[in-house]
């Protein structure tokens, strides 16, 4: 990861954009891993251990992200007032009390309770959080540290579901509970509080950091033109939060549906991991002079690309390996577009507020669309929710593209209206 060019080399490790990237990397992949994930690897014993269904399981998954919608817009606007730095320390506290609180759980009615407990915490301290934190701590390097954290998260499933395989065969599901509550208070407590104690002095933001800010993006939106640019960016990224809350929970169904033996099919969806890892990579390195909204469109663009393949594949294992891959990458670089294209859109001011707005809707979607997707298949098949998952991503893909083009036509009036002012 490389920090300011002309900053000496003997005092890049006190680089504010250094030190709260990975501060906020290894409490990425942590909160993640042992929270938003720990049902992928802990959900069957917790099954035979207490006898609850399967969906009983996870429809606690899903009251966590509902709560996290409903109090996504709160949480931004707190962010923007009392700093992302406390928010993020006291949402990890909430989440390993939470997970504590798990561990002890016997009754249905209180396992429901403690998910939306944990889905207050989450909302304080996973992704959207974490953007805001970056723009506050290096405002005129705001994109650039958000790709650097999203490739910390690419692997939080892949690392702890084997660590929490390991941990649930050595001492339960209940004792990896207690566990991971413990490590979110010794790891990623101190890390969220020193991690984001640093700031970007004031003279790397002004004027030269400025200058070339403006140059590669257009000024903010305002007024009406802000409120049309965050619900067309909602209604996008609602509609990829479709696609990606079926792939996130029913990947490995997809393939075996898709002609693949049970085995093969686990096998070929941990290699979305690697995809979104590698479609990162290549954001930071080849992408990182395209605007925010071209990266976007590129982005987005792939994913019917990669569902076609899907569709095609009747069983062919490189073609599933190919749409298993190209899936992740989109993925991982919708990741960075959802913190990069509001920053560009719409500037610093408000970011955590702007965040909030745009994932209210996100989460909601991602908490209903693993059942929504089961019922589709349920009435009219595989192939016909396949086509409902092509149609969504297509409508995706022409959203974008006609959001770019009113943005295209709006900036001369924005760049009108900030001259005019100065």
């Amino acid at each position: 990861m490389s920090s300011e060019p002309n900053l000496p080399r003997r005092r890049r490790w006190a680089d504010p954009l250094v030190v709260s990237v990975n501060a906020l990397g290894l409490t990425q992949i942590t909160a993640w891993g042992t929270s938003y994930y720990c049902l992928g690897v802990l959900a069957k014993p917790i099954g035979a251990d207490t006898g609850w269904s399967t969906g009983t399981i996870f429809l606690g998954f899903s009251v966590a992200l509902v709560v996290m919608g409903l109090i996504s817009t709160w949480v931004g606007r707190l962010i923007d007032r009392v700093g992302a730095r406390a928010v993020m320390s006291i949402g990890t506290i909430i989440v390993s009390a939470g997970l504590l609180a798990l561990s002890q759980v016997n009754a249905v009615a209180t396992y429901l309770a403690i998910w939306a407990v944990l889905g207050v915490g989450m909302r304080c301290c996973l992704y959207d959080a974490a953007f805001a934190a970056l723009v506050q701590v290096v405002p005129s390097r705001g994109r650039a540290a958000i790709s650097y954290l999203t490739l910390y998260g690419a692997y939080a499933s892949t690392v702890f579901w084997v660590i929490g395989h390991y941990l649930n065969d050595a001492y339960g599901w209940r004792g990896t509970l207690l566990i991971f509550a413990a490590v979110n208070l010794v790891v990623c407590l101190p890390l969220n509080w020193l991690g984001l104690s640093w700031r970007e002095p004031p003279i790397q933001a002004t004027p030269a950091a400025k200058a070339a800010t403006e140059a590669a993006e257009a000024p903010a939106l305002e007024g009406r033109l802000r409120v049309i640019g965050i619900a067309l960016f909602a209604l996008i990224m609602s509609l990829n939060g479709f696609v990606f809350g079926v792939v996130s929970i029913q990947l490995v169904p997809l393939l075996e549906a898709s002609g693949l033996a049970a085995a093969a099919a686990v096998w070929v969806a941990s290699l979305k991991g690697h995809g979104q890892f590698a479609g990162r990579l290549v954001e930071i390195f080849f992408a990182k002079n395209l605007k925010a909204m071209t990266v976007a469109r590129i982005a987005i663009g792939v994913l019917p690309a990669s569902l076609v393949l899907l569709m095609l594949a009747h069983g062919e294992l490189m073609l599933l390996i190919a749409f298993t891959v190209v899936l992740g990458a989109s993925q991982g670089v919708i990741t960075i577009v959802r913190g990069a294209v509001p920053l560009a859109l719409f500037g610093t001011k408000g970011y955590g507020a702007v965040l909030g707005l745009i994932a209210t809707p996100i989460l909601l979607v991602n908490a209903f669309s693993p059942t929504v997707f089961a019922l589709i298949v349920e009435q009219i098949g595989w192939q016909n929710a396949f086509n409902a998952l092509l149609v969504c991503s297509v409508l995706s893909w022409l959203a974008i593209e006609l959001m770019s083009r009113w943005y295209e036509r709006t900036r001369p009036s924005s760049d009108a209206g900030r001259l005019a002012r100065s």
